[in-house]
């Protein structure tokens, strides 16, 4: 998407959008790889460090399969089909089986609890689930409550009453599906945010998403792709920051991506983990990052290219150990699931300055305004705003016309973030505008930029 270039003003000032009229996830970020090649799209270490390498030819031709098991079970074009899984080789299965059926995916976290679960669910009105053994343990509590779920897929390979096994349908369905011809703005996912008041709202997104990320990932990972590129992140893939920013987006360009379910995050475990596969890209959130100085690790052969980051700033003094520890920078990013990566950060194209997000990404018209969505003076504290329209922005919340107006102003979409841009174009967070943040069960900062668990 980005056209490589020595500084930042020349790289904002010549990009151009290019957003085919037809376009479908599954195609773009699998099937155009699935050249017979073998090419390497997955590298899985399970919780024993066993590890199972998978190419793009057997992703697509298993989504093709599972396409074909949910048409036989009677789901049609867009029908919502959730994907309760954390990183694992069926989750990226499952979401581009539902992309190429014309369906709309529903990403869950896998720690929700059985309320949660729920609400989405039904709120959604989701008619078929992928998840594990740990998920169909909350689904039996809250089956009964579901009308509209017809089809429960586990993957564990374990036979219960009312469920349907995931691997055996696939092994017995047909490996020929013709992806349904979508356009951009046709809807492939609802991201559930928890927002500062209510229940959480579904940001409907249209497969154009993933290209409205490309711009950030790419200056902020140093250009993509690069000879060597292998991507990881310990953030969950039922977030946008590690399912679109990370998933699909590395798998746009081809460059596989290493999975791994942990318990929990272990700072030494996942440097030595990074050195043995040869990780070169990372998300790494500052709560990991923080782990990780606290743990004391040393680098022990880590040789990554690009360190992505979000959510809270970095600081001073965590940059600084960074750039010793890893022998580069860590470039931070803003974005939410309404509208991500705006705003972005690398220190080959601009000075990183402590406690700022960086400047906007390109493509992106990001301003502070008020609440009529009018732009303010340089300098002084007012909603992050992000002028519409633009690919990465929802199509709307899901089945909440109200919430969606209240999402806008002028030509600006509100992000409810408050923040400041100096005069040489750094942006500065403030707040959130209301200064309250719910948790929905994962873990936040006291002032996140965004909400990304470990």
């Amino acid at each position: 998407m980005l056209t490589e270039a020595a500084t930042y003003d020349e790289l904002y000032r010549n990009f151009r959008w290019d957003v085919p009229a037809r376009f479908n996830m599954a195609e773009a970020c699998c099937d155009r790889h699935a050249d017979g090649t073998d090419r390497l799209a997955l590298v899985y270490v399970d919780e024993n460090g066993a590890i199972t390498r998978t190419s793009f030819d057997e992703v697509a031709e298993m989504s093709r399969r599972f396409a074909n098991v949910l048409k036989a079970d009677g789901l049609a074009r867009g029908d919502r089909v959730a994907v309760f899984l954390s990183q694992s080789l069926e989750l990226p299965i499952a979401h581009l089986a539902v992309f190429r059926s014309g369906m709309i995916s529903v990403p869950l976290f896998a720690l929700f609890g059985e309320d949660a679960l729920e609400f989405r669910l039904s709120n959604s009105q989701a008619r078929a689930i992928i998840t594990d053994e740990a998920g169909w343990e909350k689904l039996t509590k809250v089956r009964d409550r579901l009308p509209y779920l017809q089809d429960i897929y586990v993957t564990s390979g374990a036979v219960h009453a009312g469920a349907k096994p995931f691997w055996s349908a696939i092994e017995t369905a047909s490996e020929d599906f013709a992806s349904v011809d979508t356009s951009a703005d046709d809807p492939a996912l609802i991201i559930y945010t928890s927002g500062t008041t209510g229940n959480p709202k579904g940001a409907l997104h249209a497969h154009r998403v993933v290209l409205g990320h490309l711009p950030n990932v790419e200056m902020c990972h140093n250009f993509l792709p690069r000879p060597g590129d292998l991507m990881w992140t310990p953030a969950d893939w039922a977030w946008i920051g590690g399912l679109v920013n990370g998933l699909f987006a590395f798998w746009y360009h081809g460059i596989p991506l290493v999975g791994h379910r942990a318990r929990k995050f272990e700072p030494q475990a996942a440097m030595q983990m990074m050195a043995d596969l040869g990780v070169r890209n990372v998300f790494l959130p500052p709560t990991a990052l923080k782990l990780m100085r606290q743990a004391g690790v040393k680098h022990s052969g880590v040789k990554l290219r690009s360190i992505f980051t979000g959510g809270e700033s970095l600081g001073g003094e965590l940059l600084g150990w960074v750039r010793e520890t890893f022998g580069i920078d860590a470039h931070e990013v803003f974005g939410q699931t309404e509208c991500n990566l705006v705003i972005g950060s690398n220190s080959n194209l601009f000075p990183i300055r402590p406690g700022s997000m960086g400047k906007a990404t390109p493509g992106f018209d990001v301003r502070i305004v008020n609440d009529k969505g009018e732009e303010l003076p340089t300098g002084q504290r007012g909603i992050i705003g992000v002028r519409q329209p633009c690919p990465v922005t929802m199509i709307e919340y899901w089945r909440n016309p109200e919430a969606t107006a209240k999402k806008y102003a002028g030509e600006f979409l509100l992000t409810g973030d408050l923040g400041v841009q100096d005069e040489d174009g750094y942006f500065w967070y403030v707040s959130r505008e209301d200064d309250v943040i719910t948790t929905a069960g994962y873990r936040v900062s006291a002032h996140p930029r965004s909400s990304i668990p470990l």
